[in-house]
């Protein structure tokens, strides 16, 4: 991403859709995992790209040359992320989580199962707490590495890999108690 950097630092207008293109799964994927609500990430991924227009246009070419733009991104959706949490009423956030959609009956076994086992996956990883959740989502699910997570967050390095290393533990607990869950509900 060096030469996106580079010809962002040159004419950030004419490079802005390729930054747009390269990141636009990250700065979705943050939005999500901080939101849990489709539609509440698109905005905040919308927001991001909007903020990160009007911030390019203010730096000089040096500073621009010099972003980690993943990381750089990546911290400015997290912050209208939980901004826009924080304006919302608990009882909305409730609402989000819950809405779920059933699969249709023509889909095959095979897509049920994988869709069962990844709202599963979503389901136990939302129930981490937010510290342990966004760390472990960030990581292993947007691809994020220590370090860019640890610029994202602002957090130091250290902090980052415990919690991403508690909530891959408490996430692996929280998928064996349902493995066990699902084996005594069976034997029943």
């Amino acid at each position: 991403m060096d030469d996106l950097s580079a010809r962002l630092a040159a004419d950030h207008r004419s490079a802005f859709a390729d930054l747009v293109a390269a990141h636009q799964d990250l700065v979705f994927g943050v939005g999500l995992r901080v939101m849990r609500d489709r539609a509440a990430a698109e905005d905040v991924a919308q927001d991001t790209f909007v903020n990160a227009y009007r911030a390019l246009g203010g730096y000089p070419p040096e500073r621009i040359a010099a972003l980690r733009l993943r990381p750089w991104l990546a911290q400015i959706a997290l912050n209208l992320a939980r901004n826009q949490l924080r304006r919302q009423q608990p009882h909305d956030r409730d609402e989000a989580v819950a809405e779920k959609a059933a699969p249709t009956a023509q889909e095959p076994l095979s897509l049920v199962q994988r869709r069962e086992a990844k709202d599963m996956w979503a389901r136990l990883l939302n129930g981490l707490p937010d510290r342990y959740r966004l760390a472990v989502a960030l990581r292993h699910v947007e691809g994020l590495s220590y370090d860019e997570l640890a610029q994202a967050t602002g957090r130091p390095l250290g902090s980052v890999k415990s919690d991403v290393h508690r909530g891959v533990a408490l996430l692996r607990a929280a998928y064996d108690a349902e493995q066990r869950r699902i084996a005594q509900k069976e034997a029943v």
